[in-house]
């Protein structure tokens, strides 16, 4: 009963591993493709938000607030070369971009939001506007 294997239609060799590279090319999850890992976080006083975007470059992402709307962009171009003496036995290259777009639910203080980006980890500090007082509105 140890050998028992779950069927996969798609396992099939060679037309098998092309219909699942376009099935991961497709969801953005090829193994060499790019889709970045997103985790959001609130308190009282703003959102904290942490993507993993490993191979980017800091030029390369983009962070815009508009009106309680976040959104995160980024490009990674990678390339990778095996040579054997003077020929190349292998050569890679994948070049990408992808973004991820939240709303949230509380007013950004745009003026003041943080973002850096160290080791592959963008972090971005999102402080909440203060809400205002509630105002009395006299009728005439």
């Amino acid at each position: 009963m140890s050998n028992l294997r779950i069927y996969d239609p798609l396992s099939i060799e060679p037309v098998g591993d092309m219909l699942q590279g376009m099935l991961r090319a497709f969801r953005g999850a090829n193994e060499g493709g790019f889709a970045f890992k997103v985790d959001v976080t609130e308190s009282d006083k703003a959102y904290n938000l942490v993507a993993e975007i490993p191979g980017a470059k800091k030029e390369d992402i983009e962070v815009s607030v508009d009106r309680g709307t976040v959104m995160i962009s980024a490009k990674v171009e990678k390339s990778s070369e095996q040579k054997e003496g003077e020929r190349v036995i292998r050569r890679e290259r994948y070049s990408g971009s992808m973004q991820r777009v939240f709303t949230l639910d509380s007013t950004v203080d745009e003026s003041k939001v943080d973002a850096s980006y160290e080791n592959g980890v963008l972090r971005v500090v999102l402080p909440k506007k203060e809400a205002s007082p509630q105002q009395r509105v006299t009728i005439r």
